[in-house]
């Protein structure tokens, strides 16, 4: 009977199983490095805005408060965008002729808000609320990173679950004095872990709580 297999067919076979499991691995690591990279995420990835507001020359230079401008941060899940009023406020009196802040005037002028585009958008299956984390201690640039020094506001964090639970078991880590949420210049002191025991017991943070999964997916 003649031989239906060729000498070489049991290396070719081997070499083409070997091919396969390869480019599945290849494939998985390119998922995986792309969802990582900051393509998907966007993080330090600058968005333009109709108004190229600058936080650095805001909050920085000027030292204009968060709360001057995000104003239900510390009562509400949404930190606010400021209204037109509110950068009319100063911007009638300074730069009134400014090419830059027309589409603000244009808002002031016909009651049309001025469109933002958003930088954090999370997904709608999870909760946040900004004055909880702000009344437990946990400082602006925790997650938005140094806003203060952005001339244009990008992702500071991937908000992946694994960042947020980090967080979440080991609050000690972050949280700091109320008084100093809203200081940018704030940095952990040494005995942040010693002073982060205590702060998470006086602001009863109920650490065995936080990994349940309806404190986020509600």
């Amino acid at each position: 009977m003649a031989q239906i297999f060729k000498p070489n067919a049991n290396a070719i076979i081997r070499v083409s199983i070997i091919t396969g499991i390869l480019l599945i691995i290849g494939i998985i690591l390119t998922m995986v490095a792309i969802y990582r990279s900051t393509y998907y995420t966007e993080v330090g990835v600058a968005k333009a805005q109709s108004v190229p507001f600058s936080h650095k020359h805001h909050v920085s230079e000027l030292k204009i408060d968060c709360r001057y401008c995000h104003a239900t941060v510390e009562r509400a899940a949404f930190a606010g965008i400021p209204t037109t009023d509110t950068c009319m406020s100063c911007h009638s009196q300074i730069w009134l002729n400014s090419p830059l802040l027309e589409t603000v005037r244009e808002s002031y002028r016909t009651g049309e808000p001025v469109q933002w585009s958003r930088i954090y958008d999370l997904p709608d299956f999870v909760y946040f609320n900004h004055s909880i984390h702000v009344n437990k201690g946990v400082g602006c640039n925790v997650c938005h990173g140094q806003v203060d020094q952005m001339q244009l506001v990008s992702q500071a964090q991937p908000l992946y679950m694994g960042w947020c639970l980090d967080c979440h078991r080991n609050p000690e880590q972050y949280v700091r004095p109320r008084e100093e949420v809203f200081n940018m210049e704030w940095a952990p002191p040494e005995n942040q872990l010693e002073m982060g025991r205590r702060l998470v017991q006086e602001y009863e943070i109920k650490v065995e709580n936080l990994s349940d999964c309806y404190i986020c997916h509600r």
